[in-house]
Parts: C-alpha cells; sequence; structure tokens
C-alpha cells in the first residue's frame, strides 16, 4: 500500500512542478501573455510549485521508510512558516486576480492605464509580504507554547492543529486566536472576491453580442474553479469546531498536491492563448530539432 501511495504521490508532484514550470516557461518565452493577468499566473504558478514542494518530499521519504516521517524542531517550524507563508499568499493572490479581471471586464477601455507595470508589482509584492507576515504570527502563536510530552503529530505536515495537541499547556486562547486570524483573512479575501465577481457578471450582462458575453464568462471561469478548490478544503480544515485528524489530513492531501496540480491544468485546458502559446512553443522545438 505505501508503495502505491508513494508512487502515486510522486507521480502527482512530479507533474505538478513541470506543469507550473511550463507556464512560466511559454509566459515568459510568449510576448502576447506579457499582461497583468498572466503577470499574476506567473505569481500563482511559482507559489504552487513551492507549496507542494514544502510537503510532498517528506511525505514521500515517510513512505520509503518506517523512519522517514522524523523532523527536528527547527525543521517542524520553518515547513509551518513556509506552508502558511505559501498558502496565505495564494490566498492574497486569487483576491489581487480577482480585482485584475473585475478592472479588465468593468473597465475595458481604461484597464491598460489602471494596471500599470508598477500596480501589478505592488499588488504582488503586497500579497508576499502579507502572506509572511501572516505567517510570522501564526508561527510564533504556535511555538510560543511548552511542549513536553509526546512529540508525535497525527499528520504528514507539522501545521498548527495537530502541534498545539501536544502542547502540555492551555491553549484555548491561542487556538482562539489562530482560528480569527485564520478565519479574517479567508473570509475576507473570499468576500472580496465574491463581491468581484458579482461586479463582472452585471457587467458581463451588459455586453450586447453573445460571443463578447462567453468570452468574458470563459476569462473567469477558470479563476472561479481553482478559487474554490483552494478555498473549501481551507475552511473546512480550520474553520471547524469539531476538526478530526483523519478527515483533516485526506483534506489536506486535496489543497496541497491536487490543488497545485490542478491550477496548471484548469489554465492550459481552459484558455486558449495559454493554449495556442503552447502549440507555438511546440512548433519551434519540433522546427529546431528539424534543423
Amino acid at each position: 500500500m505505501d508503495t502505491t501511495l508513494f508512487g502515486l504521490f510522486l507521480l502527482i508532484y512530479v507533474l505538478t512542478v513541470l506543469g507550473n514550470l511550463l507556464i512560466l516557461l511559454v509566459i515568459r518565452l510568449d510576448s502576447h501573455l506579457h499582461s497583468p493577468m498572466y503577470y499574476f499566473l506567473t505569481n500563482l504558478s511559482f507559489v504552487d510549485m513551492w507549496f507542494s514542494t514544502v510537503t510532498v518530499p517528506k511525505m514521500l521519504m515517510t513512505l520509503m521508510s518506517p523512519g522517514g516521517g522524523a523532523i527536528s524542531f527547527p525543521s517542524c517550524v520553518a515547513q509551518l512558516y513556509s506552508f502558511h507563508f505559501l498558502g496565505s499568499t495564494e490566498c492574497f493572490l486569487y483576491t489581487a486576480m480577482s480585482y485584475d479581471r473585475y478592472l479588465a471586464i468593468s473597465y475595458p477601455l481604461r484597464y491598460s492605464s489602471m494596471m500599470r507595470g508598477r500596480t501589478c508589482a505592488f499588488l504582488a509584492a503586497g500579497t508576499w509580504l502579507t502572506g509572511s507576515l501572516h505567517s510570522a504570527v501564526q508561527t510564533t502563536l504556535t511555538f510560543r507554547l511548552p511542549y513536553c510530552g509526546p512529540n508525535q503529530i497525527q499528520h504528514y505536515l507539522c501545521d498548527a492543529p495537530p502541534i498545539l495537541r501536544l502542547a502540555c499547556a492551555d491553549t484555548s486562547a491561542i487556538e482562539m486566536v489562530i482560528f480569527v486570524n485564520i478565519g479574517v483573512v479567508a473570509s475576507g479575501c473570499f468576500l472580496l472576491i465574491v463581491l468581484s465577481y458579482v461586479s463582472i457578471v452585471c457587467s458581463i450582462l451588459r455586453i450586447r453580442t453573445s460571443e463578447g458575453r462567453h468570452r468574458a464568462f470563459q476569462t473567469c471561469a477558470s479563476h472561479c474553479i481553482v478559487v474554490l478548490c483552494f478555498f473549501v478544503p481551507c475552511v473546512f480544515i480550520y474553520l471547524r469546531p469539531d476538526s478530526k485528524d483523519a478527515v483533516d489530513v485526506v483534506v489536506a492531501v486535496f489543497y496541497t498536491e491536487l490543488t497545485p496540480l490542478l491550477n496548471p491544468a484548469v489554465y492550459t485546458l481552459r484558455n486558449k492563448e495559454v493554449k495556442k502559446a503552447l502549440f507555438k512553443l511546440r512548433d519551434k522545438l519540433t522546427h529546431s530539432q528539424s534543423n
């Protein structure tokens, strides 16, 4: 069973890394994709690649050998910080991407002046900085407690809920602060995304041609799919009062392994511009090999 899971998770991880690297390469080489939407997509692909790398290699080591699941205390701290840093950065990136789509569809004539390179860089830097600060709060709150009892967590990664169960002190206040912290970030970002798409739908309905409406809906559909795949598991794990280890592990596997794999698949299979760029890249490689 462990061998089968090892092979499956290894395949998913390799496809995730290759898929996101391919998106980064295609957007870098094709000048037609040098727009704000794809600028944020490169950030998302970079985050997804590392988000999976933070957790999956250690899981593979655990499946490969009995002692592979051991992790030092400093490494556990680093994994928790990196996990929440990349996860919260991705959460803020989805919000920035929904704002970008809102401007593109609601103000098409002013879009290029409103989303200049400096504005995009400012928004992207803001997502990384805010994600870093949010993760620092989570990590500090988790590891400021005394840990003097058992040192085994019922999880495949160092995350706040399973670690807090090992503390030798009352964790109710810390758990409430973490609950509110994650709740404010997740619900705030999701609310902004919903508001953006309500405005987008209103703008789309005002488009006179059915072709224009279809194209606008198709542009936003990919983003909506990945947003739901990210936020639903996150809310399920962190914002439930009756959290259970076994269920949390299964759901965590979904959004740490499958969601980063799903993002490049959704953005390539449902995006005509990316597919066109991929075919151009393939033709260039074929032509260069023939010569």
